[in-house]
């Protein structure tokens, strides 16, 4: 229970109608969860005007309405508090609701297209193992110390993002690790709250259904660090051009990660082989068990994140040797036959290439590489030609099958995808619509020595068609089927 007053500190206000002495019990942005002292948020989104669900909310208890147009008709018994963006002034009163975590322990918040759910899921492994309690907010599943909860979205709603940090304060956690999207920050969830640091991974084609132009799925990224506070850590990946893009305009303390070029740290890849790889970082060679040098870029991260929160050198390199590879990022096992599948949740055209790329780079001899690829529905279409290009240009054999066609037709996605192969390719390609046909047919087609990589789903433990899921593991299905 809190002082409405409370609440609205740092809060961007137009008008205040109605007092603001009043307690609230809880804060919602959607009308169907509120109870008796709810604040309600009328939040503009891309499907619904939250401000159509004002009388509702008010009927089903809501004290004070948030809102960016006032409605026509008022009630005298309501608090209404106009603000300039509510999805912003939703982010700051959670914050305030929950007296402000994220400055009571030390968060720091991962950005960019691929390496986002790794690097975040490592870091969070290493400072367990450091003897620290830390949390983490990934796409995969939040961690409360040790404690689990299913996540659904990249970033969560700002109220569930506070309401876990508070959790986490409450738990004694030390360190916070999230993941943050475009679409987060663009919907302002992480306003309101305090970073240590931020680490920018690399950008390439995604997201734009949603962003429509590169410069501006770049420029919203860029926003998370124009807003770090000069206290915080910066640390971007050299190697991509937008890296230091980021930087520009941040008050935060500068740093870069690299491969190929100058770097605070800096790492060179002595030996890349299923079995793992071996790494020289800032001149002490240590030895991962992850794989590919998309994941060289990933320890990195953590190694340069470790030294920036003042973990001991030693002690990081010993960690980063015993960390293991996140669910659904290139998990592999080998058959009896001596098949080796790979499970990754590659679903943009870069993370594609990296991961073929790799299994390129390790395989030693004539060995197929067969590739079960699809595109989820409702999703940015223009990366569906590409990814059929890639994974016809890097496979010996593709399959295209459908992912999460979502409310989309399947059979058109497999045509998109398939309109990108190149006339070369063709002979290479057949498609397969039901997933689970594709991926037995890649293990008929399998020989010993082969290597079959199932690409799209990852983590996803569902099916999603015309609103309905179902249970789907790729590597429940693979493993089952060698």
């Amino acid at each position: 229970m809190k002082l409405l007053k409370d609440i609205l500190y740092k809060v961007n206000i137009n008008t205040t109608l109605g007092s603001t002495n009043v307690l609230v019990d809880a804060v919602e942005f959607d009308s169907r969860k509120v109870k008796r002292n709810t604040l309600f948020v009328a939040q503009k989104g891309l499907v619904f005007d939250g401000h159509q669900f004002i009388d509702k909310a008010i009927e089903l208890g809501a004290v004070v309405v948030v809102c960016e147009d006032l409605p026509s008709n008022l009630n005298k018994n309501i608090t209404y508090i106009q603000v300039e963006d509510a999805n912003e002034a939703l982010a700051i009163i959670a914050s305030n609701f929950y007296d402000n975590p994220s400055s009571k322990l030390k968060l720091v918040g991962v950005t960019g297209t691929n390496g986002k759910t790794t690097i975040a899921s490592l870091l969070y492994a290493l400072f367990q193992k450091a003897g620290y309690k830390a949390g983490l907010l990934s796409t995969v599943k939040i961690l409360v110390d040790t404690k689990f909860y299913e996540a659904t979205h990249t970033t969560p709603n700002s109220v569930l993002i506070n309401h876990y940090l508070n959790e986490m304060v409450e738990a004694g956690v030390d360190y916070c690790f999230m993941e943050v999207s475009s679409h987060g920050i663009h919907q302002k969830r992480t306003a309101g709250l305090k970073f240590v640091g931020g680490i920018f991974t690399n950008l390439t084609h995604d997201h734009l259904d949603y962003h429509k132009t590169f410069q501006e799925y770049r420029d919203v990224k860029k926003i998370f660090f124009d807003e770090l506070p000069k206290t915080a850590f910066a640390l971007v990946n050299a190697d991509d051009k937008n890296g230091l893009v980021m930087l520009q305009n941040s008050k935060a303390k500068k740093y870069t990660y690299a491969l190929k070029t100058m770097a605070d740290f800096k790492a060179k890849i002595i030996e890349n082989q299923f079995s793992g790889l071996l790494l020289n970082i800032n001149g002490n060679e240590v030895w991962a068990k992850l794989i590919g040098s998309f994941n060289a870029y990933n320890l990195l991260a953590v190694y340069g994140t470790a030294n920036l929160l003042d973990l001991e050198t030693n002690e990081t390199l010993t960690l980063l040797s015993e960390l293991e590879s996140v669910n659904g990022r290139f998990q592999h096992f080998i058959s009896k036959e001596g098949i080796t599948a790979v499970v990754d949740y590659a679903h943009t055209p870069d993370a594609l290439k990296n991961v073929l790329e790799t299994i390129n780079d390790i395989k030693t001899g004539n060995e197929q590489i067969i590739t079960v690829v699809g595109c989820g529905g409702n999703r940015d279409k223009a990366k569906r030609p590409i990814m059929g290009r890639i994974a016809s240009q890097l496979s010996t054999q593709v399959i295209f099958t459908s992912d999460n066609p979502r409310d989309e037709d399947p059979q058109t996605i497999l045509n998109e995808i398939e309109s990108g192969v190149a006339p070369q390719n063709f002979k290479k390609t057949i498609s397969i619509l039901d997933r689970e046909q594709a991926i037995k047919t890649a293990t008929k087609l399998a020989k010993v020595g082969d290597i079959i990589l199932i690409a799209g789903k990852g983590h996803e433990t569902y099916q999603e068609v015309k609103g309905v899921r179902s249970h789907f593991d790729d590597y429940e299905k693979i493993m089952k089927l060698l």
